[in-house]
């Protein structure tokens, strides 16, 4: 083979694996298993949980957190990418209805978040001048929204990704909840970059994995004032 030959070859070698690479599956992140659980200590039934309420739990870490919603019907399995083009299939909501999801509640625009002071973020169901759908995860920060059943896929504003999934587990029999995992494009080392010092100053440090249990709490009970928008 001649030089030439050989390097063009060695090329399209070369262009070709980094194209499997690109287009390579996001797996999922596999982290401690934390059962869900009331504010008493007493497991989360899933067929006990409201629909259409925010609740707000924190996984994977103790400071990382996330929606648990019950959208009142089912959510139906998705295929998204995330912001570097990487697909995934989100397999849809859990519970008796397959009505129940949950997503990492860092907006993955400008990672605004729900602390117990204020939220920018939250779900509404209610329409509004800046949210026309309805049904959709609001960022007041900069009016990104999601999708809650369809694996929180963007449907307005800047966002660049959907909101990472947090996988769930439902026994049928204890009808018990637990997150396992994520899904999709994480933003905890962006989180921890933006907020480490602030974490740190309320007293909290960043990285300490969840607990083997993770309470649940009614949104409006976990901060003071929630922005509408």
């Amino acid at each position: 083979m001649q030089r030439r030959e050989f390097i063009k070859v060695c090329a399209a070698t070369a262009a070709a694996a980094a194209g499997d690479l690109a287009a390579a599956d996001a797996a999922p992140a596999f982290y401690g298993r934390a059962k869900l659980v009331t504010s008493s200590g007493a497991p989360l039934k899933a067929s006990s949980l409201p629909a259409d309420r925010n609740f707000i739990f924190h996984y994977p870490f103790s400071t990382t957190p996330c929606f648990l919603l019950n959208l009142g019907r089912a959510a139906r399995a998705t295929r998204l990418a995330t912001a570097d083009q990487r697909g995934y299939e989100w397999k849809g909501g859990v519970g008796p209805r397959r009505s129940i999801v949950a997503y990492s509640a860092i907006c993955a625009h400008q990672l605004a978040y729900p602390t117990k002071e204020i939220s920018f973020i939250s779900y509404r169901t209610e329409k509004s001048a800046r949210n026309k759908l309805g049904n959709v995860i609001h960022c007041c920060a900069e009016h990104s929204q999601y999708d809650p059943a369809e694996g929180a896929r963007v449907l307005a504003g800047p966002a660049p990704q959907p909101l990472a999934a947090i996988l769930l587990e439902h026994d049928p029999k204890s009808d018990e909840l637990a997150a396992v995992g994520t899904l999709g494009g994480e933003m905890f080392n962006q989180f921890f970059a933006k907020y480490e010092m602030k974490l740190a100053l309320e007293g909290a440090a960043a990285r300490v994995p969840a607990a083997a249990t993770c309470v649940v709490t009614e949104l409006e009970n976990y901060c003071r004032q929630q922005v509408k928008c």
